[in-house]
């Protein structure tokens, strides 16, 4: 830390009054815009919550009593996703931090803007194995952006302006203050510290592009014939939606989009193609396949996303564009390395081309949208209807249909995927873990979301195991009366799980069946105060969806579909994005387009290919 030198006068001038440690910590979250908390309370920090019981009685911050304190986690970093602010949440020494960990580290991998708060024992009994203690600063190390232990309440409110720069700036992610007992309760001469005020040197994020290689990048797309935007969540971190999309249309160039970069571009838009990986769109995967140009914005080349990584995008020149240096050159080496925050990159290179005075020429991607419209029209998403029972894709295409504008949540797992591919989601209205693959993240989450935002539609997307894992946060939305609309996938199953065992594990399916134990969902959400419905069939769809949206108050749907689904397309472990499984049955090729047959497998394909759709081989 950098301390900026204050003179006993200056101290004396700016001093409030001798405060404690605790009122340092809420006065210093209030002067940054904090005015809700997501907490549980427990023996060491109740001098914090003493404090806080006092600006909630004034009615300057809120407080929001989870159940547990991953819904605590997992709600700040919901409302941080859907607004862009730092999210905050409390947890005590011990399990209540240690409770807080899978949270923390969801946000670690997803890079979301959080500061989490937790109480420690005093200062002298930390190393002696006090009651509830727990190193929660070496814990969460690997999972943190930064972290601090309070040591002198003198230090809180530089330690607070601190966190929150560091977690809202360059790369966004968690930061962790441990505040032991003592430190909440000692007294001393307080001096506020206003945001913006920290001068940190040892901490610079480069934000600006180096100016040799945005030229660079310009030069690349002028004479790309088939370019390809890849666009991951920093793009959405750095709101460079608007930027993005003019690039993308004054070059004429597809865009596909990561998981978390769901959002970020139009998905309504027709140079859009849809999400990319492992279920993304086979258009998506075979335009990443056959580009000549990948210009990567904000993301980082996930395996999920990349498949076989020697095969990912390998006839292309790579444009990689991210805040992070570490990120870039991490996975795929690019001809055009950018650091700095996409947004700015953006601006200059759209600038740096209207100063050049050159004119695009859409005419130079005619063909290659072509070719990915006939793969749209060729392999489009897939939406069963069966005489029995409800497809879980024609509940998720039914939502979107009544619910376009709403905030939705996800947990993890098939119905995860499902949602990813049939809802197109605005800016910062898709909200789901990623990164880590958080099971039990819907629920809190879409707590947060609505805490945030409470006139906005908010609907979580849940599956009947995933549910479960955080499923008391029913207590929370009950008890608070938060208009969240939660809606169960329920197919008796880790389905996700169930996929993979079927495919790849000889259909031993091993502790993946969770009918046998499965609580009635509506008489459960009922004895937590929430309204509990029940969808079985296609006759109910839409009426029971209209009624669950209409009412005013939380809702938990059960909808049973299929048990059996799974979800398409699927590229396999090892295998390139050009090799997905699940595809529809390809249509017959016209005569009139020259015909090659793959010499791997012997299937008929357009000469214009470069890969076999059957098997990924290239022709």
């Amino acid at each position: 830390m950098r301390y900026q030198s204050i003179t006993k006068k200056e101290v004396q001038q700016k001093a409030l009054s001798r405060q404690t440690g605790a009122f340092a910590l809420i006065d210093s979250l209030k002067r940054h815009g904090v005015e809700h908390i997501f907490g549980y309370p427990g023996g060491a920090i109740l001098p914090i919550y003493d404090e806080l019981y006092r600006w909630e009685a004034r009615g300057e911050i809120q407080h929001i009593l989870v159940r547990h304190e991953q819904g605590a986690a997992h709600a700040a970093d919901g409302y941080a996703r859907a607004t862009g602010k730092v999210g905050i949440c409390f947890g005590t020494s011990g399990p209540g931090a240690t409770n807080l960990v899978t949270g923390i580290a969801t946000a670690h991998m997803d890079s979301i803007p959080m500061v989490i708060i937790t109480g420690q024992v005093p200062r002298a009994a930390i190393g002696s194995d006090a009651f509830q203690e727990t190193d929660i600063f070496g814990i969460t190390l690997p999972i943190v952006k930064h972290s601090y232990v309070v040591r002198d309440p003198k230090d809180m409110a530089w330690i607070v302006a601190e966190a929150f720069h560091i977690a809202s700036t360059g790369r966004p992610g968690p930061v962790l203050i441990d505040v032991p007992k003592d430190v909440g309760l000692e007294e001393f001469d307080y001096i506020p510290v206003e945001p913006g005020t920290v001068k940190m040197t040892s901490y610079r994020p480069t934000v600006k592009g180096n100016p040799r290689q945005i030229n660079q990048a310009l030069n690349l797309i002028r004479q790309s014939q088939r370019p390809l935007l890849y666009v991951g969540g920093g793009a959405i971190s750095s709101m460079a939606h608007a930027e993005l999309q003019q690039l993308a249309e004054i070059f004429q160039i597809p865009v596909t989009t990561t998981l978390m970069g769901k959002g970020a571009f139009d998905e309504a838009h027709p140079l859009a193609v849809g999400m990319l990986g492992m279920h993304g769109t086979a258009y998506a995967n075979f335009a990443v396949t056959e580009c000549d140009l990948l210009i990567a914005v904000g993301a980082r080349f996930d395996d999920r996303v990349t498949g076989k990584l020697d095969q990912f995008a390998c006839h292309a020149k790579v444009i990689h564009i991210d805040i992070d240096p570490a990120e870039v050159g991490k996975n795929r080496a690019p001809q055009v390395p950018i650091v700095g925050d996409v947004q700015m990159v953006l601006i200059d290179l759209l600038r740096r081309y209207e100063e050049m005075g050159i004119s695009a020429q859409p005419d130079q991607t005619q063909e290659w949208r072509d070719r990915i419209n006939r793969w749209r029209q060729d392999y489009p998403l897939q939406v069963p209807q069966y005489p029995h029972n409800l497809s879980p894709q024609e509940v998720i295409v039914e939502l979107g249909r009544q619910a376009p504008n709403a905030y939705y949540t996800t947990d993890v797992g098939q119905h995860q995927m499902w949602a990813a591919q049939f809802l197109k989601s605005g800016l910062r209205r898709w909200i789901s873990s990623a990164g880590l693959g958080t099971m039990g993240y819907g629920v809190p989450s879409a707590m947060g979301v609505k805490i945030a935002l409470p006139d906005e539609q908010v609907i979580c997307v849940a599956g009947d195991a995933s549910v479960q894992m955080n499923i008391q946060e029913l207590g929370t939305l009950a008890h608070y009366g938060i208009n969240v609309k939660t809606v169960i996938i329920n197919n008796g199953w880790q389905g996700m799980v169930r996929q993979w065992q079927e495919a790849f594990y000889g259909e031993r399916y091993s502790s993946s069946n969770m009918e046998v134990g499965m609580p009635d969902f509506v008489k459960l959400a009922e004895a937590y105060g929430v309204k509990g419905v029940r969808i079985d069939s296609r006759d109910q769809l839409k009426d029971a969806i209209a009624e669950i949206l209409a009412y005013d108050g939380p809702v938990l749907a059960d909808v049973r579909v299929n048990k059996n689904e799974n979800c398409y397309p699927m590229v396999a472990p090892g295998k390139s994005n050009a090799q997905m499984i699940g595809l529809p049955e390809r249509p017959k090729v016209e005569q009139t387009v020259e015909v090659v047959h793959c010499s791997n497998c012997g299937a008929e394909n357009p000469a214009s290919n470069n890969f076999c759709p059957e098997c990924g081989t290239k022709i």
